[in-house]
């Protein structure tokens, strides 16, 4: 006889319909972790968010794209350092680089690499007419040990700015900022939070490696592919996502085909439905 006839409560019914709906949650969450087995999937990471085409509409949308990144890492608990802050000129932002600290940070967050699209009636045109506008994402894994890649000085054109100190506290206003690029790959690598123009290029250089060590790595990727005959999809570059709020509202992902027509939901920084998604959708 079921257990919930005997009682005939239905305080206890609801009790063991909760347990059922966490366990549940629980095994859903191993399940993903267990498909976030790369080499640095445990890593924190360097988010880098470029603005596209566009003027005030594109670093609108850049700062959009930022502010939805900030409520993703605070629902995770993860920890945000500005490393670097380009305001745009009218409104939002040209482009920021910010370091996330947390368990997996690489591995979830390695998902939103690309572009992400946007579709809406622009609040900046005098006509409310509909506009498209780009942001790029970057995502480097953090890599703390001499991962064996060596930079040569004449490689590199330094730059010394000064620091805008739009993007984070503490952010000083001295010609301290350093901007690095790497001639042979055209990487450029800015940081200005630290407090001296030393520390800050050591901090360039850091984050230099792990780019260069992250490319590497997907050369080596095309190259095996190319042997196996596996088209990648991979590229940096490919839209990934389309944020549509005229005239309709939806979000979707181009690469497994998961949407929602909530928005402002996924600008609040609900994303794990896409992450999870992606990341099955990567099994080998």
């Amino acid at each position: 006889m079921d257990i919930l006839e005997i009682e005939d409560d239905p305080n206890t019914e609801e009790e063991i319909e909760k347990n059922i709906e966490k366990i549940n949650k629980d095994v859903e969450n191993i399940s993903t972790l267990l498909l976030l087995n790369g080499p640095y999937d445990t890593n924190d990471c360097i988010l880098d968010i470029h603005s596209g085409a566009g003027g005030t509409e594109a670093c609108d949308w850049a700062d959009m794209i930022y502010r939805m990144y900030l409520r993703y890492c605070e629902k995770k608990g993860y920890k945000i350092e500005v490393l670097d802050y380009q305001a745009g000129d009218e409104a939002g932002i040209k482009s920021v680089s910010f370091r996330v600290k947390g368990n997996y940070a690489y591995g979830y967050l390695k998902n939103e690499k690309g572009v992400h699209r946007l579709v809406r009636l622009s609040p900046f045109d005098s006509n409310n007419r509909r506009h498209t506008s780009f942001a790029a994402v970057e995502v480097t894994p953090e890599i703390e040990r001499d991962n064996n890649i060596e930079i040569d000085e004449k490689d590199l054109k330094i730059d010394v700015y000064r620091s805008t100190g739009a993007g984070g506290q503490g952010v000083n206003t001295t010609d301290s900022a350093v901007r690095i690029t790497h001639l042979p790959t055209k990487i450029v690598v800015t940081c200005q939070n630290e407090r001296s123009q030393i520390q800050n290029k050591e901090e360039a250089i850091k984050v230099l490696k792990s780019k260069l060590l992250l490319l590497k790595l997907e050369e080596e990727e095309k190259e095996l592919n190319a042997i196996k005959g596996i088209q990648s999809n991979i590229e940096f570059g490919s839209q990934i996502r389309s944020y549509v709020m005229h005239p309709y509202s939806m979000v979707k992902d181009h690469r497994t085909g998961t949407e929602t027509s909530n928005v402002n939901k996924v600008l609040d920084g609900d994303l794990d439905d896409f992450i999870e998604s992606n990341l099955k959708n990567n099994i080998n």
